[in-house]
């Protein structure tokens, strides 16, 4: 990967030879650099395929040869209220700095998939200073397209490890896995199993191991069959929650990593004709406005995101003035908010449905 400063960028081909290579006018290829719309998806393909094998940099146009003070913020939907914290954060620290924030959704069906790179073209084309990304993760073309360009970045709240060097803002998981597992061991529960997201994702491991490590310190047997993962969508939490209700000895409790999966988790309970606290306790993640409409109201560990996207405009605005962090990590302190969705265990009936 090629890193900012390290190298200096060649003047590359041509647009000519850009078209040459398509198969395209010079016109047509002018029309997808610059972002236009007219142009066929096929000769689109074609032209972008090109670009990135001849190395063609696009070049931003300013007025007057002064480069705006405007940043993008990227995020996997615009559809949920985690974004929405997100785009809260970042937009006061932008507002604060005096930067303009330009705020885009990269067109992915989950926020596990990778992105596609046309519009990183337009982050140049209209002279973004840096850029925020709350996405899952880019790939490696398109981390080394970023530093070819040197455009200072910074990754919120990544689900995947980013690779080494890459600036990134998250949350302390494994402490609010150990919050929330000694909250329901400090009400006298011991059988507490843990629906978590996708293996092997940064805070799916961390919460995890935060669960474990509480379990441990309390002297409580680690049990296997209480680890779950899913997806981060409800009805695969709700599955998940059901094989828990099966097992021979089902939990009394459950961590449930996110908020939104919480939902299925209520709703499965429901199904069964079992109450949320009385028969099952539950325990979120993030405290979104989600966790408030339950009923009852969702304890949960609060995440704090807005936080996290304000100190990520904060780390990218002295990047974008030449520093770099003394960490290539930060992570921001998260805490329990106790609502109503737990309680002491009731009595034990054995398996359960």
């Amino acid at each position: 990967m090629v890193r900012a400063g390290s190298a200096n960028v060649t003047a590359g081909p041509t647009l000519a030879v850009v078209a040459r290579e398509a198969g395209v006018s010079v016109p047509t290829a002018s029309k997808v650099v610059n972002g236009r719309e007219d142009v066929a998806p096929e000769t689109r393909r074609r032209v972008t395929e090109a670009l990135d094998r001849l190395g063609y940099i696009r070049r931003p146009r300013f007025d007057g040869g002064r480069a705006p003070r405007l940043v993008d913020l990227v995020v996997h939907s615009l559809e949920t209220s985690g974004s929405g914290a997100v785009l809260h954060g970042a937009e006061e620290a932008a507002h604060d700095a005096g930067l303009e924030l330009v705020v885009s959704a990269a067109l992915t069906r989950s926020r596990a998939e990778r992105p596609e790179r046309g519009w990183l073209d337009k982050l140049v084309l209209r002279g973004s200073s840096g850029v925020l990304f709350h996405l899952a993760e880019l790939s490696e073309p398109q981390y080394a397209w970023l530093e070819q360009h040197r455009i200072p970045f910074v990754m919120i709240d990544p689900v995947l490890e980013p690779p080494a060097g890459v600036v990134s803002v998250g949350a302390a998981d494994w402490r609010g896995g150990v919050t929330a597992t000694e909250h329901l061991l400090a009400l006298g529960h011991e059988h507490i199993a843990v629906v978590a997201g996708h293996r092997r994702t940064l805070c799916a491991d961390a919460r995890i191991a935060g669960y474990r490590s509480a379990l441990a310190a309390a002297g409580v047997r680690h049990r296997p069959e209480y680890v779950r993962h899913a997806d981060s969508g409800e009805d695969a939490a709700g599955r998940r929650l059901r094989e828990l209700l099966d097992l021979p000895e089902p939990p009394t409790a459950v961590f449930v990593c996110a908020d939104r999966m919480a939902l299925g988790v209520y709703e499965a309970l429901a199904e069964r004709g079992l109450r949320v606290p009385d028969d099952m306790s539950v325990v979120g993640y993030d405290d979104l406005p989600e966790a408030r409409w339950l009923t009852p109201a969702l304890t949960t560990v609060r995440q704090p995101l807005s936080e996290m996207a304000a100190t990520s405009l904060r780390l990218l605005l002295r990047m974008m003035d030449g520093h770099r962090p003394e960490s290539t990590r930060t992570e921001l302190s998260t805490r329990l908010v106790e609502r109503a969705s737990t309680a002491p265990p009731g009595p034990r009936t054995g398996g359960r449905g």
